[in-house]
């Protein structure tokens, strides 16, 4: 039999390199010019705090039928307080059990009744709710949280059933690497500051008593320092109504707990945190940055993306792409109110993880030495202006970005505003902000990972001491 093969199936076995598609007989193909970046319409929104203290924010976004919301309620702690931060998991996990007028059934019957659900998380920083619905269900959303913000009852049996849970997925969670690796770092970074409480321990979770939450919600949850986001096919001006009449009784002279502030981040040595027989090194690295109000924060941005902000960043490029010391490296910005920090992250295997921190640090100092070059500039400026415009393109990206925003004292306005500033930024810009905050000096970090393995060959790379602890 003879079989014959069409010009298709003869080139499938011919596949190009990236590097030859983007190439011409003439040479590379040229990437076509930005155009210029038009202004986005102003949405319908309002932006005001009510007499409580509660900032509302309400956006009109069409499209769906649907509106988004998010709520962010400062629940810092002035001391590092384990029990505060164990009772705080607890009360996320169990404000929305029952209420006065609710019991969890009801709960749940309400919000599937308007297409709807709602669920709650804890920070050292903040207690957030995230909700959606239809749009034409926001009354009913608005009640249904007024009755957990006023009213939830904590009831015993519900408090030790959720706790127990908790203790449960703790004892997983706390053998996670990731997990293991940002407690060395927070507590590496700021020592006994209360911003370290992340994950409580199952120990401190099995002594929160039923009363102890009960305590902290008049104390903890209230109006004056939080913020409410609504995003969707609404009237601004009715939705605003709607909350008002909603959240009308959740007042309170007293504002919210607002974490102390951070210190600032030195650099300094690489801590390596020992866990015995690990066969991965976690590399977590970091520096103080800009916060989002600073005038100097998209050129940092954007030098930021050029080193590990994207998969085609010169960091990635290196210990991925060309060495394969790791199936993913990145570099981030991390906020808290007021500050930010500059996060350098990478899991790698044991026997290359002193090469991809001599890698990485070289990586860092040739940002500098070597700065961006127009081309990278350019690229990462697109691909900035890209995502941000690709994040707040659907309701709930909108309505998350601007939670993240009005937290930190920021709104649409700055949203809005984003990419013309990152369109005037110069390559001159970049390179300044690459040499001033990628310097190799300015960070500090971990590495947790196997000492015996690790230690001989980082202490002789310099920069990294043993911590005396093993995990």
């Amino acid at each position: 039999m003879t079989v014959s093969h069409s010009p298709h199936s003869a080139q499938s076995n011919n596949h190009r390199t990236a590097e030859e598609i983007g190439r011409t007989p003439a040479g590379p193909r040229e990437l076509p010019p930005l155009g210029q970046q038009r202004a986005a319409d102003e949405p319908e929104h309002v932006d005001t705090v009510l007499a409580s203290g509660l900032r509302v924010l309400a956006v009109r976004k069409p499209g769906a039928p649907m509106v988004e919301l998010r709520m962010t309620i400062p629940f810092g702690s002035a001391v590092a307080d384990g029990m505060h931060t164990a009772t705080a998991e607890v009360l996320a996990d169990t404000i929305t059990t029952g209420t006065r007028r609710r019991d969890r059934v009801a709960i749940d019957t309400d919000l599937a009744l308007i297409g709807g659900d709602l669920g709650t998380a804890v920070d050292p920083e903040h207690l957030s709710v995230s909700a959606s619905s239809l749009a034409s269900g926001l009354p009913t959303l608005l009640d249904v949280l007024a009755d957990l913000l006023t009213e939830a009852t904590y009831a015993d049996h519900e408090v030790q059933r959720e706790a127990a849970r908790l203790v449960e997925r703790l004892a997983v969670a706390r053998t996670q690497p990731r997990v293991i690796a940002r407690e060395a770092l927070q507590k590496h970074r700021y020592g006994d500051h209360p911003y370290t409480r992340e994950v409580p321990l199952p120990e401190d979770v099995e002594r929160v008593t039923p009363e102890a939450v009960r305590a902290l919600h008049p104390a903890a949850v209230l109006p004056r320092g939080s913020v409410l986001v609504l995003v969707g096919d609404i009237d601004p001006q009715s939705a605003l109504a709607e909350v008002e009449k909603a959240l009308g009784d959740w007042r309170s002279d007293v504002a919210a707990t607002e974490l102390p502030p951070l210190p600032a981040l030195e650099g300094g040595d690489v801590l390596l945190v020992p866990r015995a027989g690990a066969v991965q090194s976690q590399i977590r690295l970091s520096a103080q940055g800009l916060p989002r109000t600073h005038e100097r924060y998209p050129a940092l941005q954007l030098a930021n993306l050029t080193f590990g902000g994207y998969f085609s960043s010169r960091l990635v490029e290196n210990i991925r792409e060309d060495k394969g010391y790791t199936y993913g490296a990145h570099s981030g910005f991390e906020f808290t109110d007021g500050a930010a920090t500059v996060q350098v992250d990478a899991d790698t295997a044991s026997d290359v993880t002193a090469a991809a921190l001599l890698e990485t640090r070289y990586e860092l100092g040739r940002l500098g030495l070597v700065p961006p070059t127009e081309a990278e500039v350019e690229s990462v400026r697109q691909y900035a202006t890209g995502a941000l415009l690709i994040g707040s393109a659907s309701q709930a990206g909108l309505a998350n970005q601007l939670i993240g925003l009005a937290s930190v004292g920021l709104g649409l306005d700055w949203l809005r505003g984003q990419p013309g500033r990152l369109a005037a930024v110069t390559t001159e810009q970049v390179a300044e902000a690459a040499l001033e905050f990628f310097a190799p000096t300015r960070f500090t970090g971990v590495i947790v990972g196997d000492a015996d393995l690790l230690g001989p060959q980082l202490e002789a790379l310099g920069g990294v001491r043993i911590a005396d602890r093993q995990l």
